[in-house]
């Protein structure tokens, strides 16, 4: 579909029309909720626990959100505007970003009410992504009447590029270009013991790489490119050697994942890493039905359509190609799993090796490497014999 350029005045008609008034939460703050928020993201701050308890500051949004049922009182402002951008052209969003502001905190009793605006709608921008228009709505929250904060959320609502193949190659050949440079940054901030410890000693036990077979089939789209800069080029240098590192604080010893510039514990800048075992569980996991994004497509279930290099403590071996035919690729749905692994982090990775109806928490799973084109090698997660049970 082609797009209808609208003119700003359009689409300023909607700024300051409400799509809720008076919207009221369907829980009160409470601690089973703070829990597990707290639980899900790894906070043990003790102001959200215990007798004098608050809400972390960032449930804002949560205490708002209407479930699988949704909320009955919504106007139809915000309908209109995504429906003559569609008409325009613009049918494909994505979430921005978001900001929020706190005015007091929340505590478990507190009565949450909201009204929601559209608060901007920008003029027509390109992006890399594609043309379209940022759309911001803001959300200002009570607490028993009283003003608590307000949460800005802003998606764009845009029309597609159109990619070719010689774009996609030039950027991955820049990419692959800039990876290296960006990884020599980090590489100083290695602990000297780990620098000079033995290669096999860093060589992962028993980990495997999925590649997908040589057989002919039809091209597909490719998976986004991962974005590489100085705070992560380490570990994609790791992922590169079938090594998947974790952050460890050289002042508190405390573990992070995903990286990050700084401890989260103690505010040190400086780190070393620490290689991941491969071992882990499902902690938590969803299963993708829609849309179908042919790019995710993972390899199917079945071990003989893998082909898996086995690794030694000199590095890749041969390849054990198990019997079977040709490879496939996966119909329908797919599992994205919250992994914990056995150090204690946890990662966001695609659970394979099972149907997606087959995932369950606390399913032991184990690391391998897929190869997902001829460029892009990602860490994901292959349920242990006997797991789906």
């Amino acid at each position: 579909m082609s797009q209808v350029q609208l003119t700003h005045e359009q689409l300023r008609a909607y700024e300051g029309r409400l799509t809720g008034t008076a919207g009221v939460g369907k829980d009160l703050v409470n601690e089973p909720m703070i829990r597990h928020w707290c639980e899900a993201v790894g906070d043990t701050n003790p102001a959200y626990q215990g007798r004098d308890a608050v809400a972390p500051p960032t449930m804002l949004q949560a205490w708002t959100m209407g479930g699988l049922s949704g909320h009955t009182d919504r106007s139809g402002a915000y309908g209109e505007l995504s429906a003559l951008l569609d008409d325009a052209g613009y049918t494909s969003i994505v979430a921005t970003d978001c900001e929020q502001e706190y005015l007091r905190p929340l505590r478990p009793g507190d009565r949450i009410t909201f009204d929601a605006v559209i608060e901007s709608v920008s003029e027509r921008k390109t992006t890399k992504l594609g043309t379209g228009h940022f759309i911001t709505t803001r959300m200002d929250i009570r607490a028993n009447g009283e003003p608590a904060g307000t949460h800005r959320f802003r998606v764009l609502k845009y029309a597609p590029a159109v990619r070719d193949a010689k774009t996609d190659e030039r950027e991955g050949a820049q990419s692959r270009a800039r990876a290296p440079e960006q990884a020599q940054a980090h590489r100083h901030a290695q602990a000297p013991q780990q620098s000079q410890a033995p290669q096999q000693a860093q060589a992962p036990q028993q980990q495997h790489a999925l590649q997908q077979s040589d057989a002919p089939q039809q091209p597909r789209p490719r998976r986004p490119r991962p974005v590489v800069n100085r705070d992560n080029a380490g570990f994609w240098e790791g992922v590169a050697g079938h090594r998947l590192l974790i952050q460890r604080c050289t002042e508190c010893r405390t573990l992070r994942f995903p990286w990050l510039p700084g401890c989260n514990a103690c505010g040190s800048a400086e780190w070393d890493t620490v290689e991941a075992s491969g071992a882990g569980t499902v902690f938590s996991y969803v299963v993708m039905h829609h849309p179908s994004f042919p790019a995710f497509t993972v390899p199917a279930f079945t071990a003989p359509e893998f082909t898996v290099p086995e690794h030694g403590a000199d590095g890749p071996g041969p390849q054990a190609d198990a019997p079977g035919g040709p490879h496939t690729e996966a119909p329908g749905p797919y599992a994205v799993g919250l992994i914990e692994l056995a150090e204690g982090v946890r990662i966001v990775s695609n659970v394979v090796g099972v149907p997606a109806d087959k995932v369950r928490i606390g399913m032991p799973v184990r690391l391998v490497y897929l190869r997902v084109d001829e460029e892009l090698e990602l860490p994901v997660f292959r349920a242990d014999e006997g797991g789906e049970g």
